[in-house]
């Protein structure tokens, strides 16, 4: 009966301990406050960046930022969450709204990109690529 005693008490000494630091916890974390949510926009430095997806995400770098119109210009860029064989959309800012290009390609094993543009408007040229929902930060290339 003794054992059987002791045994209860070790179990109801464990419960309280247990209730006792996952209250402790919850507290603590409470009183932390909230944590900080990125968005998209300007950060600090000036720079733009995307808004997160629950996809993934995805960058792009333009191989040269000033062409002649005409003018053929590589992108490279890599991608993290997205599956290999998703389709990668080149896009330019054109009043206002984001528009497909006619460039196109597939992510590659390393979740690599690569894909060759003409661009034929003269000025600056706002850039980005967008696979499924997901969608880079901008670039800009001049066309002269």
């Amino acid at each position: 009966m003794s054992t059987l005693r002791s045994r209860t008490a070790r179990a109801l000494a464990a419960g309280a301990l247990s209730a006792a630091l996952l209250s402790a916890g919850t507290t603590g974390a409470l009183a932390a406050g909230p944590t900080a949510v990125p968005h998209a926009g300007l950060t600090a430095s000036g720079v733009t960046r995307a808004a997160p997806s629950d996809k993934g995400s995805i960058t792009i770098k333009a191989g040269k930022t000033e062409v002649k119109a005409g003018e053929s210009v590589t992108f490279t860029g890599r991608s993290k969450g997205l599956k290999i064989n998703t389709k990668v959309t080149l896009q330019h800012k054109k009043d206002g709204k984001w528009n497909a290009l006619k460039a196109s390609t597939t992510i590659k094993n390393g979740s690599a990109y690569t894909l060759d543009a003409k661009l034929h408007t003269k000025g600056k040229e706002q850039l980005r690529v967008k696979a499924d929902k997901t969608v880079s930060p901008a670039v800009t290339v001049t066309v002269k």
